[in-house]
């Protein structure tokens, strides 16, 4: 594969992949509905909710890397954040089909796991893929709905689709804001203390492209570390006595776990707020 379109390339995540792309050798067209601040590759304005652009988008390429969507919650009203991020998803999906491309690397979300975490609690931690999907609004909903439309597509294509489970996604200008959240345990109890840099965010999208797969999978992407100096026993103490904590977690290990991400896709985090790389 050479050819790759990134959808949503001149976003947070966006910009990352396109330059790691480029910079491993893949010729990138970024098509976004919102030009890059910095043009790295070719751009196109591209409404993904129009199933004729998305097909126009993707013609010639070799496979596609769809993070184009409604980036979080509350941005938009619950049923425009909805049905922009299915819409643009099953065209991307069903574009690729009919163009025959070779892989779908796609941006789902760590919220289809049940964040904030308030009801129910995890299940256990670290939480992997195998915890149940508990969507809390109407965002993660697209995102398990973009995970089931997945399976069907590999199933009716034959086209491997791998979908990333993205942690909230951190540049290096963010890490000052880390010390402010270490007085309160419950000011990032939400995603069990995760983050993920946008160089991590990159690097898995390569993976993605790259690692040999066959079906639809789901993979949790997160770096390394949790986003606190506290160790995740005292963490989990305070804040989910009752939710077992997994042995042989380290004291700062990431509690969304990356396990199978390392062992099917080659993926290698950092600990980047703490400059371990």
């Amino acid at each position: 594969m050479k050819k790759i379109v990134v959808t949503g390339g001149s976003g947070k995540a966006g910009r990352a992949v396109v330059r790691d792309l480029i910079d491993h050798g893949y010729e990138v067209l970024n098509v976004d509905l919102t030009p890059p601040a910095e043009r790295i590759s070719p751009f196109l304005k591209i409404d993904l909710t129009d199933y004729g652009q998305a097909v126009e988008a993707l013609k010639g390429a070799d496979a596609v890397v769809h993070l184009a969507a409604i980036p979080a919650p509350g941005l938009l009203s619950d049923q425009v954040t909805f049905d922009i991020n299915t819409i643009s998803t099953y065209n991307v999906f069903s574009a690729a089909a009919l163009l025959k491309l070779q892989r779908v690397v796609w941006a789902s979300s760590e919220t289809t796991l049940g964040l904030p975490f308030d009801d129910p609690l995890p299940s256990y931690a670290p939480i992997d893929e195998d915890h149940p999907l508990l969507p809390s609004w109407s965002y993660a909903l697209s995102k398990v709905v973009g995970e089931e439309m997945a399976r069907h597509f590999n199933r009716w294509s034959g086209i491997p689709f791998i979908a990333l489970r993205f942690s909230n996604i951190m540049e290096p200008q963010d890490y000052a804001k880390f010390s402010t959240w270490q007085h309160d345990a419950r000011l990032r109890k939400w995603n069990l203390w995760a983050y993920v840099d946008a160089r991590d965010v990159a690097q898995s999208c390569r993976l993605g492209l790259e690692a040999d797969i066959k079906g639809a999978e789901a993979f949790i992407i997160a770096s390394a570390d949790s986003v606190m100096e506290r160790t995740n026993r005292d963490l989990m103490a305070e804040v989910f006595p009752t939710v077992p904590l997994r042995e042989g977690t380290g004291d700062y290990d990431t509690l969304l776990s990356v396990d199978k991400a390392k062992r099917m896709l080659g993926y290698q985090p950092g600990s980047w707020w703490r400059g371990k790389v």
